[in-house]
């Protein structure tokens, strides 16, 4: 008999280097609903084709380069899908925040779209637009470790939360 499906919200954030071109990922945080979180951080990105923007607010927090955070892409690829789908029967549901970029950083993971797995979305939720399109309730303030990934990732999970919040008190007309 197989497990019926589950959906599960996953809120990620990922940082990156990118010049119009290339989109090359630094370093990836998820949140789950469910408590979970993951962060990593690649080896295999360039800091000397950082921006200014990435050397200022990114790079510093970075963990040390002796920490088991610092994996290559491919580990990452294989955790990031253990962690996504922690058994067959999860559908993940990704949401980050004006995420276009985001998303194309975790795909880029396994290659081109059509490489990614049969179980994962061929999108992103877009928390920004969730915001706009329920009103603009107050969201919780900018966390100061903001541009740490995985600090984003608890960030945005913490915007969804405020605007289903203010959702459900909302009168229904």
């Amino acid at each position: 008999m197989r497990s019926r499906p589950i959906s599960l919200r996953y809120f990620y954030d990922c940082e990156f280097i990118e010049d119009g071109v290339v989109i090359d990922l630094v370093s990836i945080g998820v949140v789950c609903e469910d408590g979970r979180e993951y962060y990593a951080v690649s080896t295999e990105f360039d800091p000397d084709k950082a921006g200014p923007w990435v050397r200022r607010h990114v790079l510093p927090q970075l963990p040390s380069p002796s920490s088991p955070l610092w994996r290559s892409r491919k580990q990452i690829r294989d955790d990031l899908y253990k962690f996504l789908v922690p058994r067959s029967s999860v559908v993940p549901e990704l949401w980050a925040w004006v995420g276009a970029y985001d998303h194309v950083a975790l795909c880029q993971l396994w290659g081109s779209m059509v490489d990614l797995p049969t179980s994962f979305p061929r999108y992103t939720n877009e928390l920004r637009q969730h915001w706009d399109a329920h009103g603009r309730p107050e969201l919780p303030p900018v966390p100061p470790d903001a541009h740490d990934a995985l600090a984003d990732a608890r960030h945005n999970l913490a915007k969804f939360e405020a605007i289903e919040a203010s959702r459900r008190s909302a009168p229904r007309l």
